[in-house]
């Protein structure tokens, strides 16, 4: 049986771990949340998944354990920061708070940020603000990391998943989700080709461009890659929002591939928008609640498993492991035992069946 941790508990041993390494402690605390939030939200391949390279990041001065980031452009509406490689967490926490204190005043605000470093989960930004009141849309790419997508009608690995986040309020729970612009990501691929196992389908290219359903490709010589978004019938729709998020990140910042830049990193954008100040909060939650409510009633294709909005599973999921116990995946723990002696952290206690 797989162990369960409190999440409380694992927030804590994640800040003591990023902390004791030497992050200042409001980054600590910032990340550590967001990278259990990833789980929280069973995006396990995007939370404590990410802690083992944050910290050989930052040993290896990588990602930045202080600092602010660079004030590039401020027109009140929009910002442009350079993040100096700082924590993407924090800098995408820290740009959401300074949105949410111009929502007052601004029907739209936009943050774009280049030079960041990961941001983790995408998903684990979205709830608090679609709770407030507000819609939000994320997306990010990465300038460095292994271009692995092909653009559709290719073979070559070219550009990153480049996930589209987003989130807004209904009555009750709000809509969120988080896409990647291909048919699966980096992460999981590397979780999968570990374990020798297979994807569902073929969802990727070979180095002689045959579709596959083996992760391995992936990180042989010469490289295979994963398809756009819609794979091998539809990919050139999922080409195209691949497209838009390069726009969106390293065309907005001005900075990214063509750049080439040589560390892990990313380029983010951010916007909020406030409802008040255009049709108005209550109308906008009536329609986007109307029509929930109306794809949730509509008559499924098998009764057993009607429509679910985006986002409903990951948060029962959430609240299911706040109530019964984190499960993590296999070796996120292994992972961080040599951290946990370096640093001087005692790794959490499973919890007690029962």
């Amino acid at each position: 049986m797989t162990a369960k941790y409190r999440a409380q508990e694992l927030q804590t041993f994640a800040f003591n771990l990023l902390s004791q390494n030497g992050m200042n402690s409001e980054f600590a605390e910032t990340v550590a949340d967001i990278l259990l939030e990833g789980d929280l939200l069973g995006h396990t391949t995007h939370g404590l998944q990410l802690l083992d390279p944050y910290l050989k990041e930052l040993d290896a001065g990588a990602m930045k354990k202080d600092g602010k980031p660079v004030v590039v452009q401020d027109h009140g509406m929009s910002l442009l920061w350079d993040g100096c490689y700082l924590p993407g967490p924090w800098l995408v926490s820290r740009a959401i708070d300074i949105g949410l204190e111009r929502m007052a005043t601004y029907p739209v605000f936009t943050a774009s940020i280049k030079q960041s470093h990961h941001i983790a989960c995408l998903a684990a930004y979205l709830e608090r603000v679609a709770r407030a009141g507000y819609l939000i849309i994320l997306t990010t790419s990465d300038p460095t990391l292994g271009s692995k997508v092909s653009p559709f009608g290719s073979r070559t690995p070219l550009y990153t998943p480049n996930p589209l986040a987003a989130g807004w309020p209904l009555k009750n729970d709000p809509v969120i989700l988080d896409i990647s612009m291909s048919t699966t990501t980096i992460g999981l691929t590397q979780r999968l080709s570990r374990r020798n196992e297979r994807l569902p389908g073929k969802w990727l290219l070979d180095a002689e461009g045959n579709g596959t359903d083996d992760p391995a490709v992936i990180f042989q010589e010469p490289s295979g890659s994963i398809l756009p978004l819609g794979g091998l019938e539809l990919g050139h729709k999922g080409f195209a929002l691949g497209l838009l998020v390069e726009a969106l990140t390293s065309g907005l910042c001005g900075f990214g591939r063509k750049d080439q830049p040589g560390r892990w990193g990313a380029t983010v954008f951010l916007m909020m928008l406030n409802p008040e100040s255009l049709g108005g909060r209550e109308r906008f939650i009536q329609e986007t609640t109307w029509i929930a409510e109306a794809c949730r009633a509509a008559e499924p294709l098998d009764p057993q498993h009607p429509v679910r909005l985006p986002g409903q599973a990951a948060l029962a999921n959430k609240r299911r492991c706040l109530k019964k116990g984190v499960e993590l995946t296999p070796g996120i723990m292994s992972s961080l035992e040599a951290w946990s002696k370096s640093l001087s952290v005692p790794q959490p206690l499973p919890m007690m069946e029962g």
